[in-house]
């Protein structure tokens, strides 16, 4: 082995010199031996070239490494900072904008809506609510209050509820992002003395702020003006995806009724000012600002006293007859205007306007009445023989019979073991089209629907077929929620689904309106129209014109014609004259005695399979024949007989419309 040099002391007198000592092999304990810095580094030939020189021995591979976890060390902090400015940065300059610049909405005033005499049946009133900003109210706490000693200070004035509310709110929000700058209500339709109460309380509380808002007011005719006129209510998560970036979680949307199928014609466009905020996040001044648009007011065409009245008759009408359910449409032959439209139960827009009360939602919502379920467009029933007339036009149009065919009444007609009746034992005799309908002859519509030995009738496609091009197995568009689509069966669907054949007593029961066919009382009175305007099918609509704040026209709702030119003139004429006959001498005759002429067809319709059950109570009609202005569709569900139910709510009604009340 090598030399190595040591340190050493002799036993001269020179305690500080050193001599050099070659051992051979010589060893020190591990825990002291050193090697020389430049052996470890450079190797033992340098090393022993130099002078004396002391240190510790370091491994070249140990040395990289460290240079290696150094470089990386710098590349992930190089990094780190070069996402924070690139990537992050533009989102940390918001949230520290946020700490002296806000943006704010200015909410636009929702449109009024008027009746067609331009009573108000909507407005707004002022109420006020309470705002937080969660970042402003955890980052700067007041002098000598905390955060708990707000949330109780806001719940003596509002109640355990709203304490609770902003407890969980302050929780949600706890860390620093954009979110929790964003206002975030506390309380809504809040009193004025509560308020004022507010706003004494809260000036020195950062982020909180008290403010001015409006609710909605119904001025309701009738109850069931709310199944037309809708409500409004905070917006749910799912409509915030669906309405978003012009909405915040904050806003009143319409949840049914024109208030949500006109919801942004009402809304307006909000307007937006960015203002700074002192420390306490309250405004010191306005930077700049986006002027508001308010939202269109709607000219309906409801009559306001019409609609009362079918709602007071009908009402009525349900007592004497011992029923809970029922609906009605007044509508424009001409151009498809809905006048009214009722169905009974109904509730009152202005609790859920109010935030409304657990105990009335909860008896809403148990009634087995349904009163929320709009039955005039969402209500699907048998439609009884007030079809008849859509089969009669398709028999006519199809050259199955034409004016002077007549078919003998007997009583019903016999298909093997199956016998088909008449309503009329014996039957009616020798009937022709416009007796049939006057008198709604079942036998007469078996032979045009199935035909009978050798008459050949229009079979169960060319019925639904002429049903479809009438409006029926589909939604028409009303400008309202929830319209259903009634339904016409198939020979396929009969198969597919209850996975039996279709029989000849099918088709007979589909040509009286019975069987599976339903049918929604607003499409009943729409192709009725058809038979009054002489071959029109229009779309109903509620709103005839959008005004602008000023209540000057900005838009005319134009009637939309859905079908016309279908069936022929003549063949829409002789239809019209079976059901003035219904009024002369038919079913309908209680109506004869109007001081305007009328026409209209009755209807009986089984919608049970037990018997004893009562049946469906329908009329439909219009009046002035000669040049009608109106068309009425009366359903009394489980009302019995169409003249003890049906029949005389729509007489009551038309001699008001055309008798006592005030033109």
């Amino acid at each position: 082995m090598k030399p190595i040099y040591t340190k050493k002391h002799n036993n001269h007198n020179d305690l500080f010199a050193l001599s050099y000592d070659q051992t051979a092999d010589s060893k020190l304990a591990a825990g002291y031996r050193l090697r020389w810095t430049e052996e470890g580094l450079l190797g033992e030939r340098e090393a022993e070239t130099a002078g004396e020189k002391m240190g510790r021995n370091i491994s070249l591979p140990k040395v990289n490494w460290l240079l290696v976890i150094i470089a990386a060390s710098f590349l992930l902090l190089l990094g780190r900072a070069a996402w924070l400015q690139l990537y992050r940065g533009p989102y940390y300059q918001e949230l520290a904008q946020y700490n002296r610049i806000r943006q704010q909405r200015i909410m636009a005033d929702r449109g009024v809506i008027y009746d067609s005499e331009r009573h108000i049946l909507v407005d707004n009133i002022p109420v006020f609510y309470l705002q937080v900003i969660p970042a402003d109210l955890m980052a700067r706490e007041p002098k000598g209050m905390s955060n708990l000693a707000i949330i109780k200070a806001i719940g003596d004035i509002l109640g355990e509820g709203a304490a609770t509310d902003l407890d969980y709110l302050l929780m949600q929000y706890r860390q620093n992002t954009l979110a929790a700058y964003q206002p975030q209500t506390v309380a809504d339709k809040i009193g004025y003395p509560q308020a004022m109460k507010l706003m004494l309380a809260t000036k020195d509380m950062p982020g909180v702020t008290v403010g001015l808002s409006s609710q909605r007011q119904y001025r309701l005719p009738s109850l069931s003006s709310s199944h037309i006129l809708g409500y409004t209510g905070i917006i749910t998560p799912e409509e915030y995806e669906r309405y978003q970036p012009a909405y915040a979680l904050t806003d009143y949307v319409g949840k049914t009724g024109l208030e949500k199928i006109w919801e942004k014609q009402l809304r307006g466009r909000y307007g937006e000012k960015y203002i700074e905020v002192d420390a306490l996040g309250k405004e010191k001044r306005v930077i700049n600002e986006l002027k508001k648009e308010d939202g269109y007011n709607l000219l309906l065409a409801i009559n306001s006293a019409l609609q009362s009245k079918l709602e007071q008759e009908l009402s009525a009408q349900l007592t004497a007859v011992g029923a809970s359910k029922a609906a009605a449409v007044a509508l424009n032959p001409a151009n498809g205007e809905i006048m009214a439209l009722v169905s009974l139960p109904s509730f009152n827009s202005n609790d859920f306007a109010a935030k409304i009360s657990p105990e009335i939602y909860q008896q809403l919502i148990s009634n087995p009445n349904q009163p929320l379920f709009n039955r005039a467009v969402s209500g699907e029933f048998p439609t009884g023989s007030t079809f008849k007339p859509v089969v009669a036009a398709a028999a006519l149009q199809e050259n199955v019979v034409t004016a002077n065919t007549l078919i003998n009444s007997a009583g019903g007609l016999q298909i093997k073991d199956w016998f088909f009746p008449d309503w009329k034992a014996g039957g009616h005799g020798l009937t022709d089209i416009r007796k049939a309908l006057a008198w709604s002859v079942n036998t007469y519509f078996y032979y045009l629907g199935g035909g009978y030995n050798d008459f050949t009738g229009l079979g169960v496609r060319r019925i639904t077929d002429y049903a479809h091009l009438f409006g029926l197995g589909q939604p028409l568009g009303i400008d309202l929620p929830g319209e259903a689509a009634g339904f016409l069966p198939s020979k396929e669907w009969k198969e597919s689904v209850k996975k039996e054949i279709w029989y000849i007593g099918d088709t007979y029961h589909l040509a009286i309106g019975q069987g599976d066919i339903t049918a929604t009382p607003l499409q009943v009175a729409a192709y009725t129209a058809v038979f009054a305007n002489g071959g029109i099918l229009y779309q109903p609509h509620l709103v005839k014109e959008l005004l602008n704040s000023q209540d000057e026209t900005a838009q005319i709702i134009e009637p939309k014609i859905l079908r016309h030119d279908f069936i022929e003139e003549e063949n829409v004429k002789l239809v019209r004259q079976g059901m003035r006959d219904c009024v002369t001498y038919g079913s309908c005759l209680s109506l004869d005695s109007l001081p305007v002429t009328s026409a209209g067809k009755t209807g009986s319709a089984q919608w049970s399979s037990d018997l004893s059950e009562k049946t469906h109570s329908w009329f439909t009609g219009f009046a002035p024949f000669e040049n009608p202005e109106i068309v009425i569709t009366v359903i009394v569900e489980e009302g019995g007989e169409a003249t003890e139910a049906a029949v005389p709510v729509a007489k009551r009604v038309l001699e008001w419309y055309f008798g006592t009340r005030s033109h």
